[in-house]
């Protein structure tokens, strides 16, 4: 039962009763692996405020992607955005949800978070297979108050199709033209190095695992599972650590409404303090609701998550969305969503 008789969107538009229902229905997602730390989360205080279930499976922004092109779930979540044209053909709507970083993590004795300095170059090198062993001098160079062992380096890399794979690939073909002419981008690759876990839970139990492994994961995969982050030089030449400051400063000056579905990707942005492996996470929902009660009860959670959901968010090492988006977002809703041809959303 809703315990609320309505909630009072910020862009001064009301979904009454109509949109939120009594007896409202119990909403599945899947997809980003990447966000699954705060949804799970935002999910459980829902509950407990709503009496609603939000089920997310977090099974990768491909999985996603293929479940809610199937229709066999409510929405879907990726941290890849899909293309104007793609969101078009299939009649989906896309909206950011939330903002984090990805972030290289290591295990390697004697290496404590947020101690060891690479490049973007450097990373490349090491997942191209060029650069095998720590203590060689491309990293030692940047790190000379660092003991790095003369050990072989174990890659760690997605094995599904992954949102956090585009974003990391993304910005290793922005940084290196070896990269980029070798792998290229995208959800999947063909990876010239290393051994694939599945998930971002997955990376982060391999490299705690496997000692002078490197892998790369969402932030709070890194913190939840106390691993060893690294700095990155960004584009302004400054060493940054991963944070919620860092990250915010990479989406400070996105222009979100330049892409359709909102897609911007936040890779390499510029920006003294900016995280250069930023990025957000998407919905995906469609725009013609065949299950009004599933539709309204799914914007229902992503009202609420947006209205009360930021606190929690910035403490689990994410940043919320500023307030002018989300009302931008909520406009939207109205404007886009139906259902039997009216508007889904009163």
């Amino acid at each position: 039962m809703i315990k609320r008789a309505f909630i009072q969107l910020s862009a001064g538009l009301v979904l009454g009763a109509a949109a939120f229902s009594a007896h409202a229905a119990d909403i599945t997602g899947a997809g980003a692996t990447f966000p699954f730390p705060i949804y799970a989360k935002w999910a459980s205080d829902y509950k407990g405020v709503s009496g609603n279930a939000v089920n997310y499976q977090s099974i990768g922004s491909g999985g996603g992607v293929q479940q809610i092109t199937a229709k066999t779930v409510d929405f879907g979540a990726t941290d890849d955005p899909m293309p104007g044209e793609q969101l078009d053909k299939i009649g989906l709507m896309q909206f950011p949800a939330v903002i984090g970083g990805t972030v290289p993590v290591v295990n390697i004795d004697g290496v404590q978070p947020g101690q060891l300095k690479l490049t973007g170059p450097v990373l490349a090198d090491i997942f191209l297979g060029k650069i095998k062993n720590w203590n060689e001098a491309p990293i030692q160079s940047l790190n000379p108050d660092v003991k790095l062992p003369a050990a072989a380096i174990i890659v760690v890399h997605r094995a599904d199709g992954s949102g956090t794979t585009f974003g990391w690939t993304n910005y290793l073909a922005k940084v290196s033209p070896a990269w980029k002419d070798a792998v290229g981008e995208g959800k999947a690759v063909k990876w010239p190095a290393g051994q694939g876990g599945k998930g971002n839970e997955g990376v982060a139990a391999y490299v705690k695992q496997l000692k002078n492994s490197i892998g790369y994961v969402e932030y709070a995969y890194a913190k939840q599972n106390k691993l060893a982050w690294t700095q990155l030089r960004n584009q302004a030449g400054n060493f940054v650590q991963p944070e919620q400051k860092s990250f915010a400063a990479a989406a400070a000056n996105a222009k979100w409404e330049s892409v359709p579905g909102m897609g911007v990707v936040l890779t390499e942005q510029p920006g003294a303090d900016s995280w250069p492996v930023t990025s957000a996470t998407f919905i995906l929902v469609y725009k013609d609701q065949v299950k009004p009660e599933n539709g309204k009860a799914t914007i229902a959670f992503f009202d609420w998550a947006f209205n009360h959901g930021a606190k929690t968010a910035a403490e689990m090492d994410y940043v919320p969305l500023p307030k002018e988006l989300t009302d931008k977002i909520k406009a939207a809703w109205v404007t886009t969503l139906k259902a039997d041809g009216k508007p889904l959303l009163p």
